[in-house]
């Protein structure tokens, strides 16, 4: 078996290998923002559920809708949709007994922008 070597480290002050190192860095806030979407959308159920609300005509559907595809409990289901309307992906409105989750206008438009703006700056 052969190890494999790495080049030498070039020495101290020498321009290194790559082009220069970005400057600026994310803002604070858009950041956070930005990562409290992603948390959102870092477990799979609740990026199911995304996708059958942005799938369904006008982009809404009620909770009771939802149990069945994902095949989880109305609780459970309405935990994972508060975090997504928590993170501004979602709306909700009450009606009579049941609640309806619509897709917020832009919503994945503006984190795909967020995301190419953090690295660009």
């Amino acid at each position: 078996m052969t190890t494999a070597t790495l080049p030498p480290a070039p020495p101290r002050g020498a321009p290194g290998c790559c082009g220069p190192a970005a400057t600026g860095a994310a803002d604070p806030d858009a950041a956070r923002e930005l990562a409290r979407t992603f948390k959102a959308l870092a477990d799979p159920t609740r990026v199911q559920l995304l996708a059958i609300v942005a799938a369904q005509e006008g982009q809404e559907a009620c909770v009771c809708d939802l149990t069945g595809p994902v095949g989880l409990s109305q609780p459970t289901v309405s935990h994972h949709l508060k975090i997504l309307v928590d993170a501004g992906l979602l709306t909700r409105e009450q009606r009579g007994r049941w609640a309806y989750y619509s897709l917020v206008p832009g919503a994945l438009a503006r984190v795909a922008r967020s995301l190419t703006e953090t690295a660009g700056s």
